[in-house]
């Protein structure tokens, strides 16, 4: 029978609920597919409700690891078996090879010598990374990764006389004993190439919100600037496609919860680098609950800023790398072809389990939500439960974590 608690995911939801139960003097692994902790929130420019930067509560529950010697994590890692019963769980751990040594190293010169180049998948696509790489300046563990096969030839040689770099490093896997698990596998964008009429993948200046969330960001592919991808100028003349596979039976049937409120903020960006650009938004239902209610005022009362309730149906390039939009306006009872120099989809999240169901003995929803495994020992906790913000994400991992353990110690 275990005390330990395994941890399924290392974004803000996992991380929380492995130093509360850390903390209750239980030990905890944190397994993570990624190279470092952080999940979506690490993508963020800033997040509610102080308007943060994610470094601002990133590290501070990086410090809170580094300093509870019952947190041990796992990153590159993922777990590809489970067996036993509530209490007695082992668990399989396959862990992916990092590629570098198992300390901090300075590989700044190094990565810049390579010449291999693919997509950034930490900027979705709107730059390009070296094979060896760090995804951002607050990475947690602070160690580079090497993705060997973005490696050209040249570059083979380079890293094969290089220190501390071991490239033939293999998959390896360890197995971990647990007496509960916490499912805290966040969520994913929904595909927007999916959303074929609204142009994504087509139309150059058509971005997504979380695209938006990197241009922003101060370390981000254009280091905060707000240009379109096209000729990277700034644009002056917005729309914000609300909904964008959200509420949608063909898409993702449900609301997202979040995707309002990040228009909010996203206007709000743009407003700060530019008083003078027009922004529209065009919605179905404007949703900020509680207190966020203030941040839809305050957006409100921009004059640069519209609301139009309506659903868009086509979003198509137009002449000189613009793009137009067809939409409804509902109030009006109108039709609206209109044109702006960026278009942004407000997609939705997805849950990452949507993509098929982990080896763990629970239940899912038709959406990919977790809709059970307590009874199991099993609790989930952030986006893999439901669409959450930051504060409710956090909320979730302490909730889970404190039935982690009166399960344990109530056995």
């Amino acid at each position: 029978m275990s005390n330990a608690i395994l941890v399924m995911g290392g974004g803000f939801a996992g991380i929380t609920a492995a130093i509360e139960a850390a903390e209750l003097g239980h030990d905890v692994y944190i397994v993570e597919k990624s190279p470092w902790l952080g999940g979506r929130v690490a993508q963020l420019n800033k997040y509610f409700p102080k308007f943060c930067p994610p470094s601002c509560g990133l590290e501070i529950q990086f410090q809170r690891i580094r300093k509870n010697p019952r947190v041990k994590f796992f990153t590159l890692a993922e777990v590809v078996g489970l067996s036993g019963y509530k209490g007695d769980y082992t668990a399989k751990i396959r862990l992916m090879p990092r590629r570098t040594a198992h300390h901090n190293v300075d590989f700044t010169l190094l990565a810049s010598a390579l010449t291999g180049e693919t997509d950034n998948e930490f900027d979705f696509g709107l730059s390009k990374r070296k094979a060896l790489y760090k995804s951002m300046p607050f990475a947690f563990p602070d160690r580079y990764a090497l993705d060997a096969q973005s490696l050209s030839k040249s570059d083979t040689a380079l890293v094969a006389e290089a220190k501390f770099v071991e490239p033939a490093e293999e998959p390896r896997e360890v197995v971990l004993n647990a007496g509960v698990v916490v499912v805290a596998t966040g969520w994913k964008p929904y595909d927007v190439t999916r959303l074929t009429n609204l142009g994504a993948g087509a139309v150059e200046n058509c971005i997504s919100n979380m695209q938006l969330e990197r241009l922003a960001s101060p370390f981000g592919p254009t280091q905060g600037k707000i240009v379109r991808p096209s000729d990277n100028r700034a644009p002056t003349n917005i729309a914000f496609v609300q909904c964008a596979g959200s509420r949608d039976q063909n898409h993702l049937n449900y609301c997202s919860y979040i995707c309002c409120m990040a228009t909010f903020k996203q206007c709000l960006y743009l407003l700060e680098q530019n008083p003078n650009v027009r922004i529209t938004v065009y919605y179905i239902d404007l949703r900020a609950p509680g207190r966020y209610v203030n941040m839809l005022e305050k957006v409100r009362a921009q004059p640069n800023v519209s609301f139009i309730k309506g659903k868009v149906a086509d979003v198509v390039q137009a002449e000189g790398d613009r793009v137009t939009l067809v939409a409804e306006d509902a109030v009006r009872g109108e039709k609206l072809i209109l044109t702006y120099d960026l278009a942004v989809l407000a997609t939705g999240m997805q849950p990452s389990l949507a993509a098929g169901k982990p080896a763990l003995p629970l239940s899912l929803d038709e959406d990919g939500f977790v809709a059970g495994g307590e009874e199991s020992g099993i609790f989930a906790a952030g986006c893999a439960r439901m669409p959450l913000d930051v504060t409710r994400t956090a909320r979730s991992g302490t909730a889970a974590a404190l039935k982690a353990v009166q399960t344990v110690k109530g056995r």
